[in-house]
């Protein structure tokens, strides 16, 4: 028997997009890092990740999907932060076909967070308009504990715990060497803090070494810098992210303190308007 044609992926970025608040303490852009949405697809189907925020990006995302020429019959939904989930439905009216696939619990922390299938006001002052219309909850379907096929080929999720929320999970393609790792991991982009305290950063920590243990040889971050790859070294450059984060957070009494010392140590990274948005969270000031 022959084996099944290879599966290929792409990744298509979603460009920061400007937020209307909270303004950055030193004036700079405000700005929603770049979303990274990954398309693993074989001769005749494919399987997209995480929708993006506003209906303007889902629009564009569907007419790259659609340039591919295969059915989507699977949208994966890594973790339940809304600019990882938001369009979902938004892209269903495109792609009817294709069902949504998460853990349980990313299911049921998406349904919490969306009663009566709105978002919150929060997202609203954001974004806008131009976030997607109600209802915003995804029907979703447990991903198989068995894994999915996809023209014949294994996909797996891996539920990793805490990263920069509770009940992340990552996609794992055993024959592209790849792992989709939501945000788990980020590339060369501020991270998101927020939800550090109390044992988040130690349960990072671990998440990261469960993808390690994949041993992939590619990885895409949730938020990527548009100039850069997929290496799976970004899952060390997360980790000393983390390190200098934590150190930040101890040392630091105030919000500002923490912007200006994780802006001025990871000075490489982009979009520091994240770091202020995890300061907002961490210190009550």
């Amino acid at each position: 028997m022959s084996a099944a044609p290879a599966l290929g992926y792409e990744v298509f970025v979603s460009e920061a997009a400007p937020v209307a608040t909270p303004p950055r303490p030193d004036n700079g852009p405000s700005r929603w890092s770049s979303l990274s949405h990954t398309l693993v697809y074989g001769r005749t189907e494919a399987l997209l990740t995480d929708p993006p925020i506003t209906r303007a990006q889902a629009d564009v995302l569907a007419g790259w999907i659609e340039s591919h020429d295969v059915a989507l019959r699977f949208i994966y939904l890594t973790h339940a932060h809304f600019d990882h989930f938001a369009t979902t439905n938004h892209l269903l009216r495109r792609f009817p076909d294709a069902t949504v696939v998460a853990s349980r619990a990313v299911l049921s922390r998406i349904a919490r967070q969306t009663p009566g299938g709105v978002l919150a006001e929060r997202y609203r002052n954001f974004f806008g308009d131009a976030l997607p219309q109600p209802p915003v909850t995804p029907r979703g379907s447990a991903f198989p504990a068995d894994g999915l096929r996809l023209d014949g080929h294994e996909l797996l999720a891996h539920e990793v715990g805490h990263s920069d929320t509770d009940d992340t999970s990552v996609l794992h393609v055993p024959s592209l060497d790849l792992v989709v790792a939501g945000d788990v991991v980020y590339n060369n982009t501020h991270q998101y803090l927020g939800e550090a305290r109390d044992g988040g950063l130690e349960a990072w920590y671990r998440a990261l070494d469960e993808v390690a243990a994949l041993e992939p040889r590619f990885v895409v971050a949730g938020h990527k810098d548009v100039r850069r790859g997929n290496p799976a070294s970004d899952i060390e450059e997360t980790r000393r992210y983390l390190d200098v984060a934590g150190e930040v957070i101890q040392r630091s009494t105030n919000r500002a303190d923490y912007f200006e010392a994780v802006k001025r140590r990871c000075s490489e990274r982009v979009n520091p308007w994240a770091i202020w948005l995890s300061a907002l969270q961490l210190f009550e000031d």
